[in-house]
């Protein structure tokens, strides 16, 4: 897809970004400067965002902010949710957010290509294409670095039902 095209996934989108910390809000913010971004620093002030605000995108810290509560709260709304973590790394927390319902989820380290990255994800997403599938195209190696090269032999169906192809 050309970039311009991709770029239209989110011109005008309403966001809310919740992290506790506000520099990584401020890079949200600033790389993607085509949507109208909402903050939030703590758990009680995204809910009464969601509650209050109808968004098309919530982006979530999963630590610090308790995102996977968060998480549940804009789901039940439809909102599409990315989960977006440092410290909460791991299979167990990958495996939540899937199963709870959210988009993505992208290790703070992509925050430079979240624009990117996003726009891949609605684009998928609008397309009917599985979200996770392009995720572990494109982060699939992150994760076998983080977690390990064995990490999804665990429960080799459940991620492979995600698009996650287990290497012998």
């Amino acid at each position: 897809m050309a970039e311009a095209e991709s770029a239209s996934y989110l011109k005008g989108l309403r966001v809310l970004a919740v992290d506790d910390e506000v520099d990584v809000l401020d890079t949200i913010e600033d790389v993607l400067d085509e949507a109208l971004v909402d903050r939030a620093l703590d758990y009680d002030t995204a809910v009464k965002k969601l509650q209050d605000t109808p968004y098309d995108l919530a982006i979530l810290d999963i630590m610090g902010v308790s995102g996977l509560a968060l998480l549940t709260e804009a789901v039940d709304k439809g909102i599409p949710t990315v989960m977006l973590t440092a410290h909460a790394m791991n299979p167990e927390t990958l495996k939540t957010s899937i199963s709870s319902g959210a988009l993505s989820y992208l290790p703070k380290e992509e925050l430079s290509n979240l624009d990117d990255v996003l726009n891949a994800l609605l684009g998928a997403s609008r397309q009917g294409r599985s979200t996770w599938e392009l995720l572990f195209e494109r982060l699939g190696r992150f994760f076998e670095k983080s977690f390990g090269p064995q990490w999804a032999r665990n429960d080799p169906e459940f991620w492979q039902a995600y698009g996650y192809i287990i290497h012998p």
